[in-house]
């Protein structure tokens, strides 16, 4: 949303025996761009260079060292940084860009890079294979946890010359393990020789992408530059890509305050994440003249899960009973219907808008993968299709019996209009929030709780101070998000496993220790092919749905995208949906003039 490892120890092995070098790697099968390939599909060779446009974020920042736990990292990692492969609009592929070949056995077992001769960093020194060595190792050792999760199947690392350097994996490897060690940015071993990479953060650091950080203002701003000599510039990943000199990021406290000062034109472009917003708060001159645009940009990518997350490793939510009623509370046909303008779907899967989703009832090879833990998982897992509680747009009172019934099952009563545990403990939590607008959907959820006699309070906090709670697990129950992939694989050990449970800054801010989901996550990483990986991505989806571990929101099929008229973009989208680095500055559009008639001077 980015290894040690090494080399096959082995004797010599005959050239007829390599594996050839290439150019790029997929998940399953080859990637669609083959060899000599001028650029991406969906970006334009001749785009024109120059210009500047202006982004947002909502929060603050205080570091500029996104690879550690400590401090709110800034935005730009992916313009200052390359790394040894980039994706592009593919289901899981990988093109060489710090390297210039890539090499990996058919059992996958390791994989090699040959790096550029040319790959520079911005000081001009050259990327080498014990650059790619130490980055690798630091982030293992010293960098976010996350990184030991996500690297667990790499067993070594080997620098065989200055420009090549093998990984080596464990157990024979897994088929997305040279895809993520070619996702490894690589960062300056003599640059950071002197600096102590766990806790430098206030000081940009060497990069080596299209851009450097130019200007900044902690918290407030960042200006980056386009470095104009950049060595990958012309390389087919970049063709048609990151044609601004200028890119500004702006920090905004709210999205209130962001969405107005879009429409005052203090930045030139919005992705609106709010239906009800889209729907009411686009409004005014600049849309009415056409100086502001307003799209809805199809997209094809796994929307995965949102929702409030239980932290089970509070004794309150170690209960299933008790989360599960938690779910028959929560209204989304009212809130889609009066909040969202009907602006989105209810979510139902971890992997939804894709083939990986768990529909109906599970086929007889999930069968085969679930049955040896039947009688340790619930046992709608084999007999229910999952789908959270809804109310078909009438009363929610249908729900809350419900919810009611499979309390007083479980031994909860009610004494003095509270909920009371088995234990006579009052049923009380608190909802962690970082967004304001999202108040209004918890708000009604709260009162629905307050119906079951359960009191619960939202909590509103700053960006710096969620981070923190989120990453030491001090919260109840929080909004959260699990991006998913077309081919899920390692990552899923940071989402889900029992040993993430209590790692600082784990992505499994559930606290699941489920030993059916760290067997199914194995089985996921270790599948050969995409039919095995389909089905055994369907049975982890089975488990998570019914281990009732969130209460699940909704998402949208489009990107609702807003932009002042000022720039051009590519004739073709990617299918993942609207890429800004593929878009250019055109001082003949409407919007090249602000608000007051001045052109812009860009």
């Amino acid at each position: 949303m980015l290894v040690t490892l090494a080399l096959l120890a082995a004797s010599p092995v005959s050239s007829q025996t390599l594996p050839r070098p290439t150019h790029g790697l997929a998940m399953h099968g080859d990637p669609d761009y083959k060899a000599g390939f001028t650029h991406f599909r969906y970006a334009d060779p001749d785009a024109r260079k120059g210009g500047e446009i202006r982004l947002h974020e909502i929060g603050t920042y205080d570091s500029f060292n996104p690879f550690v736990l400590r401090g709110v990292p800034a935005t730009p990692t992916g313009y200052t940084y390359e790394t040894l492969m980039v994706p592009s609009d593919e289901p899981l592929s990988r093109y060489c860009l710090v390297c210039e070949t890539v090499q990996v056995p058919e059992d996958r077992s390791w994989v090699e890079f040959v790096l550029r001769r040319d790959a520079r960093f911005h000081d001009g020194s050259p990327m080498t294979a014990d650059d790619v060595e130490w980055t690798f190792e630091t982030l293992r050792e010293k960098g976010h946890p996350f990184f030991r999760s996500y690297y667990a199947g790499i067993a070594r690392v080997e620098v065989r010359d200055a420009h090549r350097v093998r990984f080596t994996f464990r157990s024979g490897g897994t088929r997305d393990l040279p895809l993520i060690v070619g996702d490894l940015p690589v960062l300056s071993k003599a640059w950071w020789s002197t600096r102590n990479f766990e806790r430098s953060g206030g000081e940009p650091p060497l990069g080596s992408g299209p851009y450097r950080i130019d200007t900044y203002e902690t918290g407030r701003f960042i200006v980056l530059r386009r470095v104009e000599d950049h060595w990958a510039k012309d390389h087919p990943v970049n063709r048609g890509r990151w044609n601004f000199d200028r890119v500004r990021f702006d920090y905004f406290r709210d999205t209130t305050t962001a969405l107005e000062a879009f429409k005052a034109g203090t930045y030139d472009l919005r992705l609106e994440g709010q239906a009800l917003a889209w729907a009411t708060k686009y409004t005014g001159r600049p849309f009415q003249n056409g100086l502001i645009q307003k799209v809805e940009i199809p997209e094809d990518r796994v929307s995965g899960m949102q929702g409030y997350v239980m932290n089970t490793r509070r004794p309150l939510f170690r209960d299933r009973s008790l989360r599960l009623a938690l779910t028959y509370a929560f209204d989304f046909e009212w809130s889609n219907r009066t909040l969202f303008y009907g602006g989105y779907v209810r979510t139902r899967s971890y992997f939804n808008n894709s083939e990986l989703a768990a529909t109906g009832l599970p086929s007889p090879e999930e069968l085969k993968l679930l049955q040896p833990f039947r009688g340790k998982v619930p046992e709608e897992v084999f007999t229910t299709e999952y789908n959270p509680p809804g109310s078909k747009g009438e009363s929610i009172r249908e729900n809350l019996v419900t919810a009611r019934r499979l309390l007083s099952q479980a031994g909860y009563r009610i004494e003095k209009q509270r909920l009371l545990a088995p234990d006579s403990t009052p049923v009380s939590f608190e909802i962690l929030l970082d967004n304001p607008q999202l108040e209004r959907v918890t708000l009604p959820y709260i009162e629905s709780l307050r119906r079951l006699g359960i009191q619960a309070r939202v909590r509103t906090v700053d960006t710096a101070q969620y981070t923190r709670r989120i990453d030491t697990f001090d919260f109840d129950m929080t909004v959260g998000l699990f991006g998913q992939s077309e081919s899920p694989g390692s990552e899923q050990r940071g989402y889900w496993t029992s040993r993430e449970a209590d790692n600082p800054g784990s992505k499994n801010i559930a606290g699941i220790r489920d030993p059916a989901v760290d067997a199914l996550v194995e089985l996921i990483i270790e599948a050969r092919d995409r039919e095995t990986l389909v089905t055994r991505v369907r049975a982890l989806d089975r488990l998570l749905q019914w281990g009732i571990y969130v209460v699940p929101h909704w998402h949208s099929k489009v990107d609702r995208v807003a932009y002042w008229d000022r720039f051009a973009q590519p004739a073709q989208a990617p299918r993942y949906g609207f890429d800004p680095t593929t878009w250019w500055f055109d001082p003949d559009r409407p919007g090249s003039r602000e608000p007051n008639g001045r052109f812009v001077q860009r």
